[in-house]
C-alpha cells in the first residue's frame, strides 16, 4: 500500500478543499470520530495530518498520544468559522521547543518598543 503523505481531519466544509490537493480527508463531528480518524490515518501511513482547530480542541486527548512520535505531525488549522487563537499557539509553542526563544511575537514586541 502506498503511503499518503499528508492528511486533513475536521469540520467537512473546511477538509474537503484539501481533497483537490490529493490529501486523505475525513470529515468528522465528534471527539470519537475524530480519534479514529487521526488513528486510521496513521496507521495507513499518513505523516503530516492538518486538523481544525475545533476538531483538535474536541479531541485533545489523541492529539496528546502523538505529540511525541517522532513519525507523525498534526498541525491545527483554523476551522470554516475562522481562528480562536488555538492553531497559532501551538505553533508558537512547538517553535519555542525547537528554538528555546519566543521568535514569532518577541520581534513584534521589540519593534513596537523600537
Amino acid at each position: 500500500m502506498a503511503e499518503i503523505a499528508m492528511g486533513a481531519v475536521g469540520e467537512r466544509d473546511a477538509v474537503l478543499c484539501f481533497k483537490a490537493l490529493g490529501m486523505r480527508v475525513i470529515p468528522t463531528e465528534t471527539a470519537e470520530e475524530t480519534t479514529r480518524a487521526l488513528f486510521n490515518m496513521t496507521r495507513e501511513g499518513v505523516r503530516v495530518i492538518f486538523i481544525t482547530e475545533h476538531a483538535a480542541r474536541q479531541a485533545a486527548e489523541a492529539l496528546q498520544r502523538y505529540q511525541n512520535d517522532p513519525q507523525v505531525v498534526i498541525i491545527p488549522i483554523p476551522g470554516s468559522a475562522g481562528t480562536d487563537g488555538y492553531a497559532m499557539s501551538h505553533v508558537k509553542a512547538n517553535v519555542e521547543k525547537a528554538i528555546g526563544a519566543d521568535i514569532l511575537f518577541n520581534n513584534n514586541a521589540n519593534q513596537k518598543e523600537g
